[in-house]
């Protein structure tokens, strides 16, 4: 079994931990939908999709983009047949047991230390912390 963490958006990006907790990559969203697609396991996977919205400080311009990023992610995961579930950046934050409070070096920092071997980047840190919540909820485990 496979795990798989997406973080929505042009900056996001996606990470792939097999059953041991062992990071088998971890990339930059791509920018196309057939790279996105390509990009997806082909075995047994599971995943967690962030929850995200647009918000009121966001251009239309700019919310539109983020929703059509948002619905490409779902789509190729379910043209994928990869099940997922949905969680806001709160609720998957909590369960690795605290909020960055917006602070993405907070995360970055998280993930780091979860996965020392792994150059963490901006675009892969909220990622692979997805993917460590999917492995964690499919194993019913604590760590």
């Amino acid at each position: 079994m496979q795990y798989l963490g997406v973080d929505v958006g042009v900056s996001g990006g996606l990470a792939l931990v097999d059953a041991d907790g062992l990071c088998l990559w971890a990339i930059k969203m791509p920018v196309t939908d057939a790279d996105l697609f390509a990009i997806l396991p082909t075995t047994e996977t599971t995943a967690v999709l962030e929850q995200v919205h647009s918000s009121p400080q966001m251009g239309v311009v700019s919310a539109f983009t983020f929703g059509t990023g948002y619905g490409r992610c779902r789509m190729a995961l379910a043209a994928a047949r990869i099940p997922f579930v949905e969680m806001t950046p709160k609720t998957w934050q909590r369960r690795l047991g605290g909020l960055s409070g917006g602070d993405k070096q907070l995360l970055k920092a998280r993930a780091q230390q979860l996965y020392p071997t792994v150059r963490i980047t901006l675009a892969t840190a909220d990622a692979l912390l997805l993917a460590t919540v999917a492995r964690r909820l499919h194993l019913g485990a604590a760590s």
